[in-house]
């Protein structure tokens, strides 16, 4: 599923912040935490939250999304992950990733591993048959999980770090990508870029048909510690126009 299906549908992302391995006591320890409202036509839909701990070179996030208000009473949707790997020269080398859905109908669970920056699907339950549409995990070296990509890039950045990246996913079955454009200056020292969510390979022929493409937007303000902070995200998805407003 897509990251902009899981951020406005079910699933992307609780604010449990767990630990890597102890550190060298002089390795320097960043945290980051966040609280999102995702919002549709109007009225909040869901709660997006992640918390993460840089140790070193370090990582551990953890993250949550869950439906709320009306939305929770058509239908309750939970999803929970946990990531972990190195942080090194800006880039984000996961070592391992974990997944828990419930959308109501379907509970599942995934769980990736990661050799030599080549994820290995330890874990996909229900289990079901291959499709002819299936991508091999062999051929997805140098892909970020999902969560670590959510976490690259709404995470608190220095000044001059906003937007310009491209991060290449990889969710146990299906490959995906995300870019950002150039940062654009706004008034009072927010930044703000354009991006797009594509769908790339292993899914099926009618989501394929259906939309490849998902644009979507960051705002950025400066905080008292000099970061720069994403406090809006606004995106396309299958269900309309979304917004994430951070608390």
């Amino acid at each position: 599923m897509p990251i902009t299906a899981r951020l406005c549908a079910l699933a992307l992302l609780g604010a449990l912040a767990l630990p890597a391995a102890p550190p060298p006591a002089t390795a320097q320890t960043v945290q980051d935490q966040a609280q999102f409202d995702l919002v549709m036509k109007g009225i909040t839909a869901g709660s997006l939250t992640f918390s993460a701990n840089q140790q070193g070179e370090g990582y551990v996030v953890v993250g949550r999304l869950a439906s709320s208000g009306i939305m929770a009473m058509i239908r309750r949707v939970a999803y929970d992950a946990r990531a972990e790997g190195v942080i090194r020269e800006g880039r984000h080398i996961p070592s391992r990733y974990a997944e828990t859905a419930d959308t109501g109908k379907r509970k599942s669970e995934s769980v990736m591993e990661y050799k030599d920056g080549v994820p290995q699907v330890r874990v996909y339950n229900p289990p079901r048959d291959p499709a002819a549409w299936d991508v091999e995990a062999s051929t997805q070296g140098g892909t970020l999980d999902p969560l670590t990509a959510l976490y690259a890039t709404l995470r608190d950045v220095a000044p001059g770090a906003e937007c310009n990246r491209a991060l290449r996913m990889f969710d146990g079955r299906r490959a995906s990508q995300l870019t950002l454009g150039p940062p654009q200056a706004l008034e009072g020292g927010a930044v703000t870029c354009s991006g797009e969510y594509r769908r790339v390979a292993g899914f099926a022929p009618e989501d394929m048909a259906e939309k490849t493409s998902f644009p979507f937007s960051l705002t950025y303000v400066p905080t008292e510690g000099g970061q720069m902070r994403v406090v809006e995200v606004t995106m396309d998805s299958l269900y309309g126009k979304a917004r994430l407003i951070r608390r």
